[in-house]
């Protein structure tokens, strides 16, 4: 019994150390109307992480792109990263970067540069709740007009609930406060796997600024369906 109670505990040894750590998500959604209207949208979304002993870096790239009759009435690029170092199990300190490109918008770019401290509040096998606080920087360039910078305060709250083996909600609020412009972003989701690796996902995101360019709303909201692969 003892040598077969050491080759179980070898062999789980043996499984962790080949487990990479590196996990990495790709979604692609595609909608095509015609009729009176003829409309396309493409979406494309890819999630990289990293995670070994206290470190954790995630990066995150989608595109939106639609167009109408032949003409283009969506055009959107955005990159994320951050990196979080946890110096206590429930603790943390993080970096964060985003970067977005939105035709429509009003703004030829936005990019904006955080660092803070993070606290896991709430961890249990169902459900999970981070919180998120520090300063940051942020640069845009509004259409036609000179770029400008200020700092920022930056809050998160990212909250997911694992509802079974197959599926997962989560919700991300994320607020970035200035002297020249206060955003938040509400990103909710619903992922369900259909096989294996492969699952649906449905995402409702809003967000807010509250200084837009002439002629721009100050609310976006965009829904999207993809279907995701993890490998």
């Amino acid at each position: 019994m003892a040598l077969a109670a050491s080759g179980v505990m070898a062999a789980e040894e043996e499984k962790k150390d080949k487990e990479s750590p590196w996990t990495a998500t790709v979604g692609l959604g595609y909608v095509n109307t015609s009729g009176n209207t003829n409309t396309e949208t493409l979406v494309f979304k890819a999630d990289v992480a990293y995670e070994i002993e206290k470190w954790k870096h995630t990066a995150t790239f989608d595109t939106l792109n639609t167009s109408t009759d032949d003409v283009t009435t969506a055009d959107r690029l955005r990159f994320g990263a951050q990196s979080n170092y946890n110096f206590r199990p429930r603790d943390y300190f993080y970096g964060n970067f985003n970067y977005e490109d939105d035709a429509f918008s009003g703004f030829e770019y936005q990019a904006k540069l955080s660092i803070g401290y993070g606290r896991k509040i709430i961890k249990t096998e169902r459900h999970e709740l981070d919180g998120e606080i520090g300063p940051g920087y942020r640069n845009f360039k509004p259409d036609n007009q000179p770029r400008e910078d200020e700092a920022l305060l930056r809050l998160a709250g990212k909250y997911k609930w694992t509802i079974s083996d197959y599926s997962e909600f989560t919700q991300d609020l994320i607020g970035d406060f200035g002297e020249l412009q206060d955003e938040w972003r509400s990103v909710t989701a619903l992922r369900t796997s259909i096989y294996e690796d492969l699952a649906l996902r449905l995402q409702y995101e809003v967000r807010y600024l509250d200084v837009v360019p002439v002629g721009n709303d100050n609310y976006d909201r965009t829904t999207t369906v993809s279907l995701d692969y993890t490998f």
